[in-house]
């Protein structure tokens, strides 16, 4: 394995730990700062949202330097803004900060996937992207119940102090570890150069592509179910299911450990069948988030379908990228950054839908019965681009078939 795809995943990690550690934290900064938690929800959504901006602007302006260096100013903006978020005084403050670090956030992912995938043979490409994306789902496993241990012990200040000195450590890694040569290498061969050539111009032309459009559909929905769930998921332990708060860390752990084997295993799967593997998993997902609100009051049916969650949740990942990344091969940096700007776009709606149904005072199972809805949609958007692309393949193969029965010298 390059020790470039270990560099990435140290920088998806500590990336991973401001993403996702204030799901831990929610019940303890809505009471420190005196605002509601669906208003302390919006240190979720403001922060996918700040993804999406950052996922889509950045690349553009970033394009003509080598992945490694702009991968390295990334990681400068990540620091600066977890530093910002522990010295925050208020809640705007604090909002802030998250902004600033999550604009790093979508290009890091977006160049980060690209540059995964030129490491490796063309069909390792799915297996190294999950591999980058594996030090996202360690952060769940690992960084996600320390961070809560830490806030809850210390102060949530003492959290995002912490994850900026994760930020150091991670950008010294990729300094170390990340290929500064215009090439790479996989497995003995020449690869795809890592920095890009092609314009600004080109890369849009992937959007033309209707699949693009459909593929980053499907990750606004699938992932968008699983995110808006999960992050009202700390109050429903402690006030549905029953759990003591000292509890949480090791459920998160166990969220964690469901996120991590399924992102790898979803990466080989997707190698293999990814059409089918979406699919598959997708349905898996919608089951788990209503079987999660039906146990709910079950201490060990709330343990089982936490880890179910994370597990078929974070097995799309690497194939929602992949199929992007496949219809948009000649220009893939914009579209692979678009997606990334999917998945958190697809937070921000899950979070905030999310919200409106616990402020309509429905209970806080219904942000599983949210994210249910948000799979189903996923799993008719994937059938339907499916189905597209079926129908453009017998048609490609009757025009071939056409082309090749035409006398030579006959008009066409």
């Amino acid at each position: 394995m390059p020790l470039g795809l270990i560099a990435l995943a140290l920088g998806g990690f500590g990336i991973g730990l401001t993403e996702f550690v204030i799901a831990g934290l929610l019940s303890t900064v809505a009471a420190d700062l005196g605002v509601s938690i669906p208003t302390a929800g919006y240190l979720i959504s403001g922060y996918a949202l700040a993804v999406v901006l950052g996922a889509l602007a950045l690349p553009p302006l970033l394009g003509r330097w080598r992945p490694k260096r702009a991968l390295l100013v990334l990681m400068g903006l990540f620091v600066a803004g977890n530093a910002l978020s522990a010295l925050a005084p208020g809640y705007a403050v604090l909002l802030g900060g998250r902004v600033v670090a999550a604009l790093a956030h979508g290009a890091f992912f977006g160049i980060g996937a690209v540059l995964a995938a030129s490491l490796v043979a063309a069909d390792r490409k799915a297996g190294a992207i999950s591999i980058m994306f594996g030090g996202l789902t360690l952060a769940n496993v690992l960084g996600v119940p320390l961070g809560t241990f830490v806030g809850q012990q210390w102060g949530w200040r003492a959290t995002f102090a912490v994850i900026a000195a994760v930020g150091v450590v991670a950008a010294a890694g990729i300094a170390a570890l990340v290929p500064d040569s215009g090439d790479v290498e996989a497995d003995g061969e020449a690869g795809p150069s890592s920095r890009s050539t092609v314009g600004l111009r080109a890369e849009l032309e992937a959007f033309r592509n209707g699949q693009v459009w459909l593929s980053l559909g499907m990750t606004v929905l699938v992932f968008g179910g699983m995110f808006g769930a999960f992050m009202y998921v700390e109050p429903l332990l402690t006030r549905v299911t029953g759990f003591d708060e000292s509890a949480v860390p090791w459920l998160l752990v166990l969220f964690g450990v469901g996120l991590f084997v399924g992102n790898l295993l979803g990466g080989r799967w997707a190698d293999r069948a990814l059409t089918r593997t979406l699919v598959l998993l997708t349905v898996a997902l919608g089951v788990s988030l209503v079987g999660f609100a039906l146990l709910a009051h079950s201490p060990l049916g709330s343990a089982a379908m936490l880890l179910a969650m994370g597990f078929f949740g974070f097995a799309t990942v690497p194939g929602l990228q992949m199929r992007v990344l496949a219809h948009a091969a000649g220009a893939p940096t914009m579209a692979s950054s678009a997606n990334i700007a999917a998945f958190n776009l697809g937070n921000f709606l899950g979070v905030w839908l999310s919200g409106l149904a616990l402020a309509a005072g429905l209970g806080w199972t219904s942000p599983l019965w949210v994210g249910a809805g948000f799979a189903g949609l996923g799993l008719v958007v994937i059938l339907a681009a499916n189905a597209a692309e079926r129908r453009a393949a017998e048609r490609r193969a009757v025009v071939d078939g056409e082309a090749l029965a035409t006398p030579v010298g006959a008009p066409a």
